[in-house]
């Protein structure tokens, strides 16, 4: 059984998966390399075909393979190095190696010790974990190239690296260079996605698509020259196919427990966006977290200018309301001074013509209204009543809000203590003159009984 690191990631970035070597398993699979004597976008027939390397295809069972797998199989268990009981020794320390992932394991004299890798089957620092599968098809033209550099230098040396990359092309005019997009990758290394556009003479243009151009690219030559630019690493981003999940999903990876692999595709939080990749060893495991932390840092950064957008819309919508609500008052304004210049109008349009029944009912309306308006007991009254009320809280909240005293908190804590002590101070006093009054009430006592005695002696 595989050693497991613990629960596998929910999710996992793009560059996790497309960051991976060639072959990896952090990679979609790879095109092969076809060689031709010149290199045309335009027919693009035998550009090679697509292999499934990687975590799409399992190694054929070679005789030197089977011979490796006896070979292991003799280490592990039963080695004849030294004919006596050091061999049962030997064997522990074989599977201690196999399970670590690293050195050799001697199992005879006349056969070359077996070399153990984190790839074989025995090795317990193994874990799952998932990637997100790209989407984009191949007539997109993406193209990833991984460079070793800052994303600060690419990004202020963008317009050379398009030059440079548009002479690698041939300096074809049909042909233009674009960048798609740029981004951080751990370890100062930077993620730059690219298509090429090819025009045509008669005015049409199209993307050139994604094999061709990474074919392109992998051409001995070319790749020798990307690399003096500072790339690390192309491939092409391009959705897979059924087949290819299908192809992936059926077969575990080498070195990888089918069990563990079963229980990764039931644990897969989106079997449709995502893929279980097996990840072996710490280095890989660190490199995962590396690019996971970037994303954090990337999708951070993305919340804080939304943040700020936000708030800047905010501050606008504030400012638009406010200018809006003065508008409307611009507007009643204007409203009543158009009403006013059409009275004015209107009324000397009427000069010199006598009142029409109409006319003689709308005023006979207004005056109504007039007198509804100036009852003591209808609106005016209510308006005078709520005015009244309106200038007495005014009053109030004026007085309740004229000065403020802020008293520091120590401040406070001392005087809360010295009147506490005043407080015990007048309770014991209290309580001396409770006891002196029934000292005096004793005497007092004793004072009666005294004069009793005497009144009764000289009668």
């Amino acid at each position: 059984m595989a050693f497991n690191f613990g629960a596998p990631t929910g999710t996992s970035s793009t560059a996790a998966a497309t960051a991976a070597p060639a072959g990896g398993f952090g990679g979609f699979g790879t095109t092969s390399t076809s060689s031709g004597s010149a290199f045309s976008f335009s027919a693009p027939t035998n550009t090679g075909t697509t292999a499934l390397g990687g975590l799409f295809s399992q190694p054929a069972q070679a005789p030197t393979q089977s011979n490796q797998l006896i070979n292991t199989a003799s280490a592990l268990s039963a080695p004849t190095l030294l004919g006596d009981e050091r061999d049962a020794i030997l064997a522990k320390w074989n599977q201690l190696q196999a399970f670590w992932g690293t050195g050799k394991g001697y199992f005879n004299n006349n056969i070359p010790p077996v070399e153990f890798t984190q790839e074989n089957p025995f090795c317990r620092f193994k874990a799952v974990g998932y990637s997100c599968m790209p989407n984009n098809k191949d007539e997109d033209g993406l193209v990833v190239l991984v460079f070793n550099k800052k994303e600060t230098d690419i990004r202020s040396q963008q317009q050379q690296l398009v030059e440079s990359l548009h002479k690698i092309l041939g300096g074809n005019q049909t042909l233009t260079v674009n960048v798609e997009g740029i981004k951080t990758l751990p370890d100062d290394q930077t993620e730059v996605v690219i298509y090429v556009v090819e025009r045509s003479p008669n005015g049409t243009s199209r993307r050139v698509p994604a094999t061709t151009l990474y074919a392109h690219f992998e051409q001995a030559n070319i790749k020798t020259q990307l690399q003096q630019l500072g790339v690390t690493l192309s491939m092409t981003r391009t959705e897979l196919s059924p087949a290819q999940i299908k192809q992936l999903l059926q077969n575990p990876p080498a070195g990888v427990d089918p069990i563990i692999w079963e229980q990764a595709k039931v644990d897969n939080p989106d079997s449709e966006k995502l893929i279980p990749v097996p990840m072996v060893g710490f280095k890989e495991l660190l490199r995962r977290l590396k690019v996971q932390d970037q994303m954090t840092k990337q999708h951070q950064t993305r919340l804080d200018i939304i943040s700020e957008d936000i708030s800047e819309l905010q501050k606008n919508q504030t400012t638009t309301m406010a200018k809006i609500a003065q508008y409307k008052r611009k507007l009643m304004d204007l409203s009543h001074r158009t009403l006013q210049v059409l009275i004015k109008q209107e009324i000397q349009r009427k000069s010199g013509y006598a009142i029409q029944a109409d006319e003689e009912q709308l005023r006979v309306q207004l005056d109504t209204i007039q007198c509804e308006l100036n009852a003591p007991t209808q609106f005016k009254g209510r308006l005078n009543e709520l005015m009244s009320q309106i200038r007495m809280q005014n009053h109030f909240g004026a007085v309740k809000s004229e000065e403020r005293y802020y008293i520091d908190a120590d401040l406070l804590r001392e005087i809360k203590q010295h009147l506490k002590q005043q407080q015990e101070g007048l309770s014991h006093l209290i309580s001396i003159i409770k006891d002196d009054l029934e000292d005096i009430k004793l005497v007092e006592h004793g004072l009666n009984e005294t004069v009793h005695i005497r009144s009764g002696v000289f009668s």
